[in-house]
């Protein structure tokens, strides 16, 4: 017989809430007002251990200086991109350079002043290529003016401002570190100027502001490296960045609250973050000759347009050659190879560039810095391969003792190309890419040092030792690889030579 126990639902929740409330009885008697605390919580030996395990977190090294450009940063920005400003063209930005050493940190420095080189330089990569044509360009059309310069008036605490004439982009001063230090920065370039010209509203090309620090050496120059720092910024033109900042924020107020969490707020300042120095600050702390700079006054060898051999075993001049240029090649043999393969160009653009480095760039690098068509023709000329000769001739200069020997015949036969074994005679490799009689005719003076202008002219030894004038059809026809003797006679007129190939 099963027992069922019925019960109403009012019954149940009672005794559920009396057995709560029992089981909640007591707690708190034993412990008094200032019983609890968590500093003992803490001090138990199961935290300790916990504590213990956990590996000591690393110490941040601050960098030794910091600069604040006054300036905000965009809200349009998403959040593992770096920050981007935008600046109003020839308005004065104050740029603060705050030391940031600790105690201890560089004391050598706490009675000297640094010098700081501040530019405006390309944030992208084919316009860094380009530095220099584009600066040029831009003086052309804007001649007096300057990129960037410093509005003295503002500024505090620099000390011996100036700028270079050839340097439109940077200026550079000293500064005391136990003083308080502010440059104000004018941008007079606008974004536009280098975006290629289409049917408007081009984007504009973003810009970097970087600022270099260095202390003296021992000779007194400024030329030890401290610090670099750098930020991404756009120009444009006069209340352009406060409009574009306004768009950017109307656009971010539109978006959700889970879009807004995948962009960066906007500051007040920029903090320019550290960065590699800009590769040519050498030029700005020595003198000219510390740069080295390609002239057209160069007269090494160019190897010759009838040389016998083919382009590999051309004249070489260290790792250059005419066609080949080897990744060990210096910076002076990647200039001489640029002027011996028509880039001459281009010299000053890849001054600081090894050979290495040239073979680096890509195709699409180098149509981007030198555009489609010597962009191509160069990176061609970079990874070109020997072009194999249209006719490959052997000629061997015909001995004295063979004339009366009648041996010629014995030196190479025409139909197999089978060299006598009792005798060693040395032949010459000729390469013929025309394929004409001309061409024939200088490779051959060229080889067995003849004067091009007394060669009178050149037969070919037919069937019965008749001679037939050398012709372009006859070259045309030659067989690949054939063996000739050359024979040289003294013209009857006496001004000039025959030359017989038989």
């Amino acid at each position: 017989m099963a027992w069922v126990l019925k019960m109403d639902n009012a019954t149940i929740e009672s005794g559920l809430i009396h057995d709560f409330d029992a089981s909640l009885s007591g707690i708190g008697q034993e412990l008094g007002a200032g019983a609890y605390s968590m500093s003992d919580v803490l001090a138990l030996p199961i935290f300790k251990q916990e504590d213990s395990s956990l590996p000591p977190e690393p110490e941040t090294k601050n960098p030794p200086f910091q600069y604040v450009l006054c300036a905000s940063t965009s809200p349009a920005v998403k959040l593992h991109d770096e920050t981007l400003t935008y600046l109003n063209q020839g308005q004065s930005y104050e740029i603060r350079m705050l030391d940031n050493r600790k105690m201890g940190e560089l004391p050598e420095l706490n009675s000297q002043n640094v010098k700081s080189i501040v530019r405006v330089v390309f944030h992208d990569r084919r316009l860094q290529y380009m530095e220099h044509q584009q600066l040029e360009g831009w003086r052309w059309n804007r001649p007096g003016d300057r990129l960037m310069d410093i509005d003295i008036p503002l500024s505090v605490g620099i000390i011996d401002p100036r700028t270079n004439p050839s340097q439109l982009n940077a200026a550079e001063f000293l500064w005391d570190l136990s003083k308080r230090a502010s440059v104000f920065v004018q941008v007079h370039c606008i974004s536009t100027e280098f975006t290629p010209r289409k049917h408007g509203g081009e984007k504009g090309v973003p810009f970097r502001i970087q600022i270099d620090t260095f202390r003296q050496n021992e000779g007194g120059d400024y030329t030890d490296h401290l610090h670099s720092a750098s930020c991404q910024v756009k120009v444009f033109k006069p209340k352009g960045a406060d409009r574009k900042q306004k768009t950017d924020r109307e656009k971010m107020e539109k978006r959700t609250a889970q879009e807004k969490e995948k962009y960066q707020p906007s500051y007040d300042t920029t903090i320019l973050s550290e960065c590699s120095p800009w590769p040519d600050t050498a030029y700005v702390n020595s003198s000219p000759a510390a740069t080295p700079v390609f002239t057209n006054s160069y007269t090494a060898p160019i190897p010759d347009s009838d040389s016998s051999s083919p382009s590999q075993q051309g004249d070489v001049i260290g790792h250059v050659t005419a066609e080949h240029l080897a990744p060990s090649a210096s910076l002076q043999e990647v200039q001489q190879w640029l002027h011996r393969n028509r880039f001459s160009s281009y010299n000053r653009l890849f001054t600081h560039f090894s050979g290495s480095d040239l073979l680096k760039l890509t195709r699409e690098d180098l149509v981007q810095i030198c555009g489609p068509a010597d962009g191509i023709r160069l990176f061609n000329a970079l990874k070109s391969r020997s072009v194999r000769p249209r006719l490959t001739i052997y000629v061997c200069q015909e001995a004295p003792q063979a004339k009366s020997a009648g041996l010629l015949e014995a030196h190479c036969s025409h139909e197999n190309g089978e060299f006598n074994s009792n005798a060693i005679f040395v032949y010459h490799a000729l390469y013929l890419e025309e394929m004409t009689a001309s061409e024939l005719t200088r490779k051959i003076a060229s080889v067995f040092n003849l004067p091009l202008s007394q060669i009178s002219q050149v037969y070919r030894q037919g069937p019965t030792g008749i001679h037939i004038v050398l012709s372009d059809q006859m070259v045309y026809n030659l067989q690949d690889e054939s063996c000739f003797v050359v024979s040289t006679l003294k013209a009857d007129s006496g001004d000039g030579y025959h030359v017989i190939l038989k």
